[in-house]
């Protein structure tokens, strides 16, 4: 075959490409995404019944700043580590605002370890936390897998924890706007726990994840 028709035959067989959308623009829709959510479900669940004194209260509002700017941080960092032109460093974006979220939390159990209100460990209401905590977490990482598809092959593992922590930061958040937490107890199962337990689910089947929706987006 002559060179000038193998190159007409490559030419002829090539797909169009299409582009992916900027890391920005990829992390403006999913807190799109996650601010939708939190809507839908304070208008269906309704905001804690004291919200209006915890917005004046240092510690919840830096606590529940930190553990939203952690998930939009975390959510940026990770669509910037994907793509096969940028860093990795971009992972350490939200280390910072962690640190402050996490030191809020370890603040309350200095200050009031063992302070909660009789009953408000009622059975109920941890199967209702836990149903929101279902309906915060899963389509956001639903709508952040689709994002990552194409890091599948492309440092899986710590794009995956970092897309967790997106997930759990923007849980924690809802959880905190939601329901009356501040009882170190419930603060702990409830904000640190689930945060653990959502970074570990991603972490262990995250990669599984992206590369089961990159094969399909590929299809």
């Amino acid at each position: 075959m002559e060179t000038s028709d193998l190159i007409q035959t490559l030419a002829n067989a090539v797909r169009p490409v299409r582009v992916i959308r900027p890391p920005v623009f990829r992390a403006s829709c999913w807190l799109l995404i996650a601010l939708a959510v939190l809507i839908l479900l304070a208008v269906e669940h309704g905001l804690r019944s004291d919200i209006a004194n915890q917005l004046r209260n240092p510690s919840f509002l830096v606590g529940t700043t930190a553990s939203c700017l952690t998930g939009a941080l975390a959510a940026l960092g990770c669509l910037m580590a994907s793509a096969p032109d940028r860093t990795r460093y971009w992972l350490m974006l939200p280390l910072p605002s962690l640190a402050v979220w996490m030191a809020t939390i370890g603040y309350g159990c200095l200050t009031d370890w063992v302070s909660y209100e009789a009953g408000s460990l009622r059975l109920g209401a941890a199967f209702q936390c836990f149903a929101t905590v279902l309906l915060v977490s899963l389509p956001l990482s639903v709508s952040i897998f689709v994002m990552l598809r194409h890091a599948a092959r492309l440092r899986p593992t710590l794009v995956t924890l970092a897309a967790g922590l997106a997930v759990a930061g923007m849980t924690s958040t809802a959880m905190s706007l939601l329901y009356r937490l501040d009882a170190t107890i419930m603060n702990l199962i409830w904000n640190l726990g689930t945060a653990t337990l959502i970074v570990m689910i991603e972490a262990i089947f995250g990669r599984r994840a992206l590369t089961r929706v990159a094969d399909l987006a590929g299809r």
